[in-house]
């Protein structure tokens, strides 16, 4: 399963790289959701955390690594119950998961262009999740994660499933 959340953010990341259209440098942000997209935009949604938050976290070069540098506005968030949408990214295959990446964007469209790994959240559920292609909100314990070593920046744990 680790291999698997690996080579998932290194394929996202590779993705990213080789964008053409990105309005922001490839591989950072929020990723690009295509007006030609089959899926739907997220929704608007009062209740969870807005991606822009997350997707605005700075970053810092440290040896040979890029880590993130949290600001005030995700630091506010940190081990808080929070709500999180996106579109399911399933790290091993099945119909229901409770373990998953949550993205900005559906990884499933081929005309949209993934965002780095601060437009991803690592979901731990306490019961299964069906996976849909549909957007999906998740409540948990929001974690910020400095140095993970798969290189990704959020964790929500012990989270169920919302409407």
């Amino acid at each position: 399963m680790k291999r698997t959340l690996a080579l998932i953010t290194a394929a996202v990341l590779a993705a990213a790289a080789h964008a053409q259209t990105a309005p922001v440098p490839m591989g950072t942000g929020p990723g690009v959701h295509s007006p030609d997209s089959p899926f739907a935009p997220l929704p608007q949604r009062g209740d969870v955390v807005p991606w822009s938050v997350l997707t605005s976290v700075k970053t810092k070069v440290d040896k040979n690594r890029v880590l993130p540098a949290f600001q005030a506005e995700q630091l506010a968030l940190q081990q808080k119950p929070q709500r999180v949408q996106g579109f399911m990214m399933p790290l091993e295959p099945g119909e229901k998961h409770t373990h998953f990446l949550l993205s900005s964007v559906p990884l499933t469209c081929s005309f949209c262009t993934p965002g780095g790994p601060e437009s991803m959240v690592e979901v731990k559920t306490k019961t299964p999740v069906r996976y849909t292609l549909d957007p999906v909100v998740v409540e948990g314990r929001f974690a910020l994660l400095a140095d993970d070593p798969y290189g990704l920046y959020y964790r929500l744990t012990d989270g169920v499933s919302v409407k």
